[in-house]
Formats: C-alpha cells, sequence, structure tokens
C-alpha cells in the first residue's frame, strides 16, 4: 500500500516540531530563571553567614541589593531566552507553511507526470526501490 503522505501532513510535523522547540525552549527558560534565583539566593545567604553578626547594615544592604540585581540580571536573561524562542518557533513555522506550499505543488507536478507517462513513473519507481533495496541490504 501506499504511504499518501501530504503537504499538510508535513506541515502538522513542522508545526509539531515548531511547537516542541518553543516548549523546551521555555522549559529551559524556566530552569535558568530559577537557577539564577536560588544562585542569588544561596550567595546572599553564604554572605550573611561569612559576615556573621559583625556586620553592619551597609554591607548588610549592599549584599541584599547585590543579591537583587542579580536576580534582576537573571530575570533580563530569561525574557531574552523567552523572546528568543517566540522568534524562532515563528521562522519554523514560516519555513513550514513555505515547505508545505512546496511539497504540495511538487505533489502535483508529480502526480501529473505519472498521469501523463505511467510506463516511466513505473520504472522510475522500480529502480528506485531497487537502489533503496540494495543500501538497506547491506547494513
Amino acid at each position: 500500500m501506499a504511504n499518501n503522505y501530504t503537504a499538510s501532513d508535513a506541515q502538522n510535523d513542522m508545526n509539531d516540531a515548531a511547537k516542541d522547540v518553543k516548549d523546551a525552549a521555555q522549559d529551559t527558560a524556566k530552569d535558568v530563571k530559577s537557577g539564577i534565583n536560588k544562585l542569588a539566593d544561596d550567595a546572599k545567604d553564604a554572605w550573611n553567614e561569612a559576615t556573621g553578626n559583625t556586620t553592619t547594615d551597609k554591607v548588610k544592604q549592599t549584599a541584599a541589593e547585590l543579591a537583587d540585581a542579580a536576580r534582576e540580571r537573571g530575570q533580563e536573561f530569561v525574557g531574552r531566552a523567552r523572546s528568543e524562542a517566540d522568534r524562532l518557533y515563528r521562522e519554523g513555522e514560516r519555513r513550514a507553511h513555505e515547505v508545505a506550499e512546496y511539497a504540495g505543488d511538487y505533489y502535483d507536478e508529480m502526480s501529473e507526470m505519472v498521469r501523463r507517462k505511467p510506463a516511466q513513473a513505473l520504472g522510475i519507481a522500480a529502480g528506485v526501490g531497487f537502489l533503496v533495496g540494495l543500501i538497506l541490504a547491506r547494513r
């Protein structure tokens, strides 16, 4: 039986792949944000432990400001990662539409050629099948 893989199937596969990439990028961005927040909190805690009770309020305030700055910087990177993931998703979606359009055009051309010259199409299919069989048999 012939596999009727259409241009819309290709487009759906490309859309699914693009969504998977977007989801993976967003998950990574969340992991990065979480890691940076934890790092900032750990740095703040380590600073507080290292300085002990002998620190002044100014040193504690500076450490808190540094931790907040690190957290803000991390959130900035998460925002950049998210926007880049969205951009990649949109670009992948655009290219998927292009590929689906080209595949549809080539499918139509191929169908027309097979209708005009069925014997030639059958010969080409047999030759390609034979070559694929040879390649797979060597593995």
